[in-house]
């Protein structure tokens, strides 16, 4: 049997790591002599480099629906702090930066949070919908992701209504597991990002076209039963794509999962299961 993390003893020592991890990470952004973004344009720059939306509330096995309805809530809040928000070259986004500290007294409301590899409910849930969002955006773009956290080892949920592939998500929790980008190119980048009914919309733009398109592809996607456990398998890698001659400049890989699947496995279509053969 492993020995348990400090933060694993009870709940008391849990609440002393993330104040640790919180004090920690202001103390960085304190000391830090990194140019994080301090601009925000309501005027769009003039190319879009991607547009994505994200079906606010999904059917996840069975997560309460009350708590989508609060994560609408709480995406309502949160995207003002990031809409319009200029990523100059040099600079670094950090989500936490812009949002802050989702509490009640702000209005967030609880949904859910992933906590020690388990669904829980808190104050602010869902913020992750809104870094996955940024992700998957910044993947189509020559912007370099510095900090990414995500539960690679664990598939959660069954795929209703998933629109990216498996593996590109991301784990937040304030303020010590952020989600940062910084802009090593010579081009300015804008952020644009709103709330719908049902959605939860974004846009990267840019200040002028881009040489290079890129493209995220999935491959050798798969799941595998291993004893009594189930297993998803995929790898994501990154086409950059020369427009004017549209020939593969590189195939880079970004992420290579294994992931235990937690949920019903009747939920996955049996053509998508390989047998211990099939795979070896």
């Amino acid at each position: 049997m492993s020995r348990k993390l400090f933060c694993q003893l009870c709940p008391l020592t849990y609440k002393l790591s993330v104040l640790k991890g919180r004090g920690l990470r202001r103390l960085q952004w304190f000391m830090s002599r990194k140019k994080y973004v301090d601009t925000f344009m309501e005027e769009p720059l003039p190319e879009r480099i991607y547009q994505h939306k994200s079906l606010i509330r999904r059917k996840l096995g069975q997560v309460d629906m009350v708590l989508q309805d609060n994560k609408a809530i709480n995406l309502k809040l949160a995207a003002p702090c990031v809409n319009g928000v200029i990523l100059k070259p040099g600079q670094q986004f950090s989500f936490w930066k812009l949002v802050g500290n989702c509490t009640e007294s702000k209005g967030y409301q609880e949904g859910l949070i992933i906590k020690g590899g388990e669904m829980h409910q808190g104050i602010g849930g869902g913020m992750c919908q809104f870094t996955n969002l940024i992700h998957w955006m910044a993947l189509h773009s020559p912007l370099t992701i510095v900090e990414h956290h995500h539960h690679h080892h664990m598939d959660m949920f069954p795929d209703f209504g998933r629109q990216v592939p498996f593996g590109t998500g991301t784990s937040i929790m304030y303020n010590y597991l952020d989600y940062q980008l910084l802009n090593e190119t010579e081009h300015t980048f804008q952020l644009l990002c709103h709330t719908t009914d049902d959605y939860l919309c974004g846009e990267l733009r840019c200040d002028e076209p881009l040489a290079y398109s890129y493209h995220i592809v999935e491959e050798n996607s798969y799941f595998e039963q291993i004893g009594d456990d189930y297993y998803r398998h995929n790898e994501i890698y990154q086409n950059k794509i020369n427009k004017n001659t549209g020939s593969l400049v590189s195939h880079l890989l970004l992420t290579k999962n294994h992931a235990k699947v937690l949920y019903d496995v009747s939920y996955i279509e049996p053509n998508r299961i390989k047998s211990m053969k099939e795979t070896s």
